[in-house]
């Protein structure tokens, strides 16, 4: 399952693009310092955004709007074991929004998954311990026509975003912390993995924070060609 992700996206392109489709982000924290990175890896900070509190101080959202709140939050959270929740098996689940945890969307501009390397009859078998993996990187694929854009995509332009579907939750022992939302492989996926990360369309991205939506209809593989695969040379 995906384990390590790439955030090059600047702030100022999400608060940009948020706007755009109608979801004007506040900053509870204060501005975050977003330093581009081709590898966000378990526990570490990422942005995410949620749903904004009301503010008894601000004026009432324009109609159409979904007020939401971009914070950085730990990706991931302690399982009784131990071992970290990264990853969160979607199907069959109801997500809603309470005051300590609930949906949130995670922005993101690729996201890797690794496979056994491809046999070389020639070579003699490495021990277990030293066998590496081959790593593969899934961004956005281009759009075959640019009058229709990706709709994965925050934007028509080069460097658009796309958002994982994630809940967030308050933890006793990390604080507050996010975990990404997995289901069945599309066919850009399948041949990689037998998850995938849930990706939002673009229009979708106010219903899901808002919380109203059933989750059952935001829950499904992605289309053949959302996606492009590239191999990162290591």
């Amino acid at each position: 399952m995906c384990n390590e992700a790439a955030r090059r996206v600047a702030l100022g392109l999400l608060r940009q693009d948020f706007h755009q489709l109608r979801i004007p982000l506040r900053f509870p924290d204060g501005l975050p310092n977003l330093e581009p990175t081709a590898s966000v890896r378990i526990t570490d900070k990422s942005p995410i955004v949620r749903l904004a509190a009301p503010d008894p101080a601000d004026p009432p959202p324009e109609p159409g709007t979904t007020p939401a709140e971009l914070i950085m939050r730990r990706w991931s959270w302690p399982l009784t074991n131990g071992k970290p929740l990264y990853n969160f098996r979607s199907e069959g689940r109801r997500f809603g929004n309470t005051a300590t945890g609930g949906r949130c969307l995670i922005p993101l501009d690729g996201f890797y998954e690794f496979t056994d390397p491809a046999p070389d009859p020639a070579a003699p078998p490495l021990p277990k311990a030293k066998a590496r993996k081959d790593k593969w990187c899934f961004t956005l694929a281009p759009a075959a026509d640019p009058a229709r854009p990706n709709p994965y995509a925050s934007g028509t332009h080069e460097d658009a975003f796309f958002c994982v579907a994630g809940l967030w939750r308050r933890d006793a022992a990390v604080g507050e912390a996010f975990t990404m939302l997995t289901c069945e492989p599309g066919p850009d996926v399948a041949p990689y993995h037998a998850r995938q990360v849930v990706l939002l369309p673009a229009a979708r991205w106010g219903d899901w924070i808002a919380g109203v939506v059933p989750a059952a209809e935001f829950i499904a593989p992605l289309p053949a060609g959302v996606l492009r695969v590239d191999r990162v040379a290591r």
